[in-house]
């Protein structure tokens, strides 16, 4: 049975395994160098109620991760957050991702956060899925503003407000 918890220390070296996968065979992330356990250990002591990091873990196991964090630095994006949520392998098209992005949602209308916003490389059709599903609307594509894999990558712009 899938948990779902906000993140402990003791998870970062799952979540960067399962980013790392993203870094290096996939468009899910723009980073390009792998990352280690403490590039999300700032994501453990939040600065804002809208800034929430949780994990899901399957028998012992993290197996998705999904976090919000400052959408930018200005003062007035304060109300506005953006979404991330990434599935080990095993974990794609099992229900796990819609469970741990909607307790991800939930937490941020409990926190009272107005905006939600997601970025999403195209094409992605099981994201654009999800998103849509829980209640994010699509607003707009930035063309080829990514380059990874040796070619340009679009973006699909999402938006949610409660």
């Amino acid at each position: 049975m899938i948990q779902i918890r906000a993140a402990q220390e003791p998870d970062l070296a799952a979540v960067a395994e399962i980013y790392n996968v993203e870094v290096l065979g996939g468009v899910g992330t723009f980073d390009t160098e792998p990352k280690g356990p403490e590039h999300f250990a700032h994501r453990l002591r939040p600065e804002h109620p809208g800034d929430v990091f949780l994990v899901a873990v399957d028998a012992g196991s993290v197996v998705g991760f999904a976090y919000s964090g400052p959408f930018r630095a200005r003062p007035a994006y304060a109300a506005t957050r953006e979404t991330s949520v990434y599935l080990a392998a095993g974990a794609r098209g099992t229900g796990v991702g819609r469970a741990l992005y909607s307790e991800l949602l939930t937490r941020l209308d409990d926190a009272g956060v107005h905006t939600q916003v997601a970025v999403v490389a195209l094409p992605n059709d099981a994201s654009e899925a999800l998103h849509r599903a829980l209640g994010f609307e699509r607003v707009g594509v930035l063309r080829e503003v990514g380059r990874k894999f040796g070619r340009y990558i679009d973006t699909a712009w999402w938006q949610r407000m409660p």
